[in-house]
């Protein structure tokens, strides 16, 4: 009978050797699909919305469906059938369901459809422009695609919330079996998903469609421009990314501290703690905004921001916020999966855990920030060509994000489809 899993070569040297595979894994299938010097050169669009459905639709398999009906199978051989059902399924979430179903009723799904009205030379003339304007510049844009990715940003958080804050309440406990439960608690999800995702992404492509073609009817245009100081979607990517990196943070490298303090049955403990995640997100953000001046020469970064911008950085900030959220994935999540959350305090789950891994996180994060901007691995690693400037022009146009995202997947892959093999191995015990 297999017992618990234990490091195949002890720490912290399991921790390294899967780091470094990890590493080699992601930026060589980088090289194959996204770097713009590689055979596929898919970067940024559409690699970016399917690494992210990637994501997504592994949660759904892994984390809702507790990886059903492929449970008993071993490792590698469940990994490697998982991997290919989690392909299919992003194809036909991508290609079928936002495409051509959800497409049926918001052409801002569907690039499908965006791009048949630039290829059919359909044109409007917007009073706000003064001009005739073509689709094909929604086509350029990748509109459809960007959409796409903001659902599966909100997704990021909204998906997996109610399994670490909520203890999957109301969907458990339960008698429910496999895949009823994953399944009821996919549409449950969905439905939080999209009252976010309505609420805090569809305004900005009323702004988007109302600029390029003189109204937006039948959307709202963003509502928070007195909040965040500008309209643009980078608002809310700035404060929901962090979001994302504190819930995460609070199964892995946190051990679920502090709201594991909140000793109020559910749903109260799990709305006091979504509280306490979107406030402390916010507050995370807000210090991103105010310390990136200390090491961005902003002067040089208002030369280089699009006209659109008009001088002003504070869309730039908000993005690049979300960026130094990214470079917490790599370390939190190795941390925690393959460095087993060491510290030096006999007791993983002791405060002084807590702390150590915290600044821990937060000093690997500025290590990889100075790799991938200074150091400009973004360039010559990635192939990201608008990084061969200055830093002002690195930092507005990094991309870090993607790249973030895409290293994870080789060790979210292995956590949750592998097992952690060959990383790992089965104690036996009988």
């Amino acid at each position: 009978m297999a017992g618990e899993l234990r490091p195949r070569w002890g720490q912290p040297m399991t921790g390294i050797v899967s780091t470094i595979a990890f590493f080699v894994i992601a930026w060589i299938t980088w090289y194959l699909f996204s770097d713009p010097r590689g055979p596929m050169g898919l970067f940024p669009y559409p690699f970016v919305l399917i690494l992210a459905w990637m994501i997504l639709v592994g949660l759904w398999q892994h984390m809702f469906l507790g990886d059903w009906p492929f449970q008993k199978l071993s490792p590698p051989a469940r990994g490697v059938v998982m991997t290919i059902v989690n392909l299919v399924l992003v194809w036909f979430v991508i290609e079928v369901i936002f495409d051509r179903v959800l497409g049926l009723g918001f052409n801002f799904l569907s690039q499908t459809n965006l791009n048949a009205l630039a290829a059919s030379g359909a044109t409007v003339l917007p009073e706000a422009c003064g001009k005739t304007l073509t689709f094909e510049a929604m086509k350029g844009a990748h509109f459809a695609q960007s959409a796409g990715v903001g659902f599966v940003l909100i997704g990021f958080f909204a998906y997996p919330f109610v399994t670490i804050l909520f203890a999957k309440w109301p969907i458990r406990p339960s008698n429910l079996e496999q895949p009823a439960a994953g399944l009821a608690e996919i549409g449950w999800c969905s439905l939080l998903t999209l009252f976010f995702y309505v609420v805090l992404i569809v305004p900005f492509f009323g702004l988007v469609f109302e600029k390029m073609f003189g109204n937006a009817y039948g959307m709202n245009t963003p509502w928070w421009g007195g909040i965040g100081g500008t309209p643009h979607l980078h608002w809310v990517f700035g404060w929901w990314e962090w979001a994302v990196i504190v819930l995460f943070m609070t199964p892995n490298v946190w051990r679920m501290k502090p709201w594991s303090l909140i000793k109020l049955p559910q749903p109260w403990k799990g709305l006091i703690s979504f509280c306490g995640v979107i406030v402390l997100a916010y507050i995370c953000a807000l210090i991103c905004l105010k310390l990136i001046p200390l090491w961005a020469n902003m002067d040089d970064i208002t030369h280089h921001l699009p006209a659109g911008d008009k001088g002003n950085p504070i869309r730039f900030l908000w993005y690049h916020a979300a960026e130094i959220a990214g470079f917490t994935l790599i370390p939190f999540l190795q941390w925690h999966h393959y460095f087993d959350d060491m510290c030096p305090q006999k007791n993983v789950d002791s405060w002084g855990g807590f702390w150590f891994r915290t600044v821990g996180v937060l000093i690997l994060t500025a290590v990889l920030y100075v790799c991938f901007y200074h150091l400009n691995f973004g360039y010559w690693g990635l192939g990201n060509h608008h990084m061969h400037g200055d830093l002002a022009e690195r930092f507005i146009h990094g991309e870090s994000l993607i790249w973030n995202f895409w290293w994870i997947i080789p060790l979210l892959w292995n956590e949750w489809f592998f097992h952690k093999w060959p990383f790992y191995v089965h104690d036996e015990h009988h």
